[in-house]
């Protein structure tokens, strides 16, 4: 198969897909659904939860079977390894990047603290979860990873640090990034638990607390601060690998979406691999925790602090999601008949499941900025003293069909990553397969549980 084929077939094949999913959804008995995340909530899902888990899964598990023939190393790398250089960046757009940031930080901080206390009036509360945490992260898998010039706090950091005289510190191997992984669970955590999105006052505390921890860091530690420690860069390091245009040592270049996260040259060692199930879990979890079952969960173990409840939940999830990830590594090591061990695969295809958290971010975050977008510019104008009147679009009834295709097309993408990087190291044309099938097994249960978290009925509807 010719890449201009295989370019063609792609695209037939999305279309169809999301046609398909758009007319089962639409054809169907209406069921109130959940699709939201880290302080908003999007559009009900019109389609009863079974037709949805079982369309997901399925599509999931013919899309492997689909890239099941395409086995040529000239089709395999057309899509990972062929770019398109744009030469190096203007050093002023990172200037400018890297002024954004810190004046975006402060603005965080002051309006938080000194603006108005409604949440949907507060630019800082729209600027952390509309502009930084919903668009800007959507735009870095979308498009391209500029967190590395825009984060604040490494500027801030490099600052600071070019003041000083003393050594740079080294964090001890044996840590590595577990600090990464735990922060990350954290932070999630925090955030359900306390009213970070409707509360501007707490906002502005936490943020300018994560800020000096994180400065203090850079100072001590430097890069490796932020390459093992800080949990939001390591994320957006992640999803950058997923975005169509790459930051390179030759300045930029355009492939396919996804072809960064194929072109890893190296296995991820435990604690990278349990990083990428925390990101993994922490997007199905932070839905999950909206939802009437979630709910239900609370009242039934009512003497039960609800803190302490969730607590248990993100980890007890993180260690149920990492455990049968690694179940299918070990599995696949005998499917595929190899003597490379469990670990070395498990690190190895860890990249693949960047694209389903990817996704499912998409699915909640694609229409809470377009129905916020407005308020953002809005209260931006005079952010101390906004409109009484704050515009919000409603979204439309289709968009929650939409979501599913996002979520969808996450999971097809990363089948199709783990497929690329199978026959960089399984020989032949078979054992590469072969070391997939537990992972597509592990895949559709993923998507099915995720997408279960999807069509469950909501406690409430409000943004921001």
């Amino acid at each position: 198969m010719s890449p201009q084929r295989l370019l063609c077939w792609v695209r037939r094949t999305l279309v169809a897909l999301a046609v398909l999913i758009g007319s089962l959804a639409a054809a169907t008995h209406p069921v109130a659904a959940h699709a939201g995340s880290l302080g908003g909530s999007l559009r009900s899902v019109p389609a009863p939860f079974w037709l949805v888990v079982v369309s997901g899964g399925g599509v999931v598990g013919v899309s492997f079977l689909v890239s099941a023939f395409v086995t040529d190393d000239e089709t395999l790398g057309a899509f990972a390894r062929r770019s398109i250089a744009l030469g190096r960046p203007v050093e002023l757009v990172g200037r400018g990047l890297q002024v954004g940031g810190v004046v975006g930080l402060l603005t965080v901080v002051a309006v938080g603290l000194f603006g108005p206390k409604t949440a949907i009036a507060n630019l800082g509360v729209l600027l952390v979860w509309v502009g930084w945490w919903a668009g800007f992260t959507m735009q870095t898998y979308l498009v391209v990873d500029v967190w590395p010039l825009v984060n604040p706090t490494r500027t801030l950091g490099t600052v600071v640090r070019s003041l000083g005289r003393g050594p740079t510190r080294t964090i001890p191997e044996a840590v590595g990034s577990w600090p990464s992984v735990v922060g990350l669970l954290a932070l999630v955590w925090v955030e359900v638990v306390s009213p970070l999105s409707a509360n501007p006052r707490a906002l502005a505390v936490v943020v300018l607390g994560y800020s000096v921890v994180t400065v203090a860091g850079a100072v001590a530690f430097g890069d490796a601060w932020f390459d093992h420690v800080d949990p939001v860069s390591r994320v957006f390091r992640l999803y950058g690998l997923l975005a169509p245009i790459q930051r390179t040592d030759d300045g930029l270049s355009v492939s396919f979406p996804g072809a960064g996260l194929a072109r890893v040259e190296t296995a991820m060692d435990t604690d990278d691999v349990a990083f990428v199930i925390a990101l993994l879990w922490v997007t199905t979890y932070d839905g999950l925790v909206s939802t009437v079952a979630w709910g239900r969960v609370l009242d039934a173990l009512v003497p039960v602090p609800s803190w302490v409840v969730n607590l248990v939940g993100v980890v007890a999830g993180f260690l149920v999601f990492f455990v049968v990830y690694r179940r299918a590594a070990d599995s696949a090591r005998k499917t595929a008949e190899t003597y490379v061990t469990g670990d070395f695969i498990a690190g190895w295809f860890a990249p693949a499941l960047v694209p389903i958290a990817a996704g499912y971010h998409l699915a909640h975050f694609a229409g809470y900025v377009v129905g916020l977008a407005p308020a953002l510019a809005t209260v931006a104008f005079d952010p101390f003293s906004p409109p009484a009147n704050i515009t919000v679009l409603a979204i439309p009834e289709w968009f929650g069909s939409l979501q599913l295709v996002f979520v969808v097309l996450g999971h097809l993408l990363a089948v199709w990553v783990a497929h690329t990087r199978s026959f960089d190291v399984f020989p032949g044309r078979l054992q590469p397969l072969r070391s997939q099938y537990p992972f597509v097994v592990v895949t559709i249960c993923y998507t099915a549980s995720s997408l279960w978290v999807v069509a469950q009925p909501t406690l409430g509807g409000v943004a921001g």
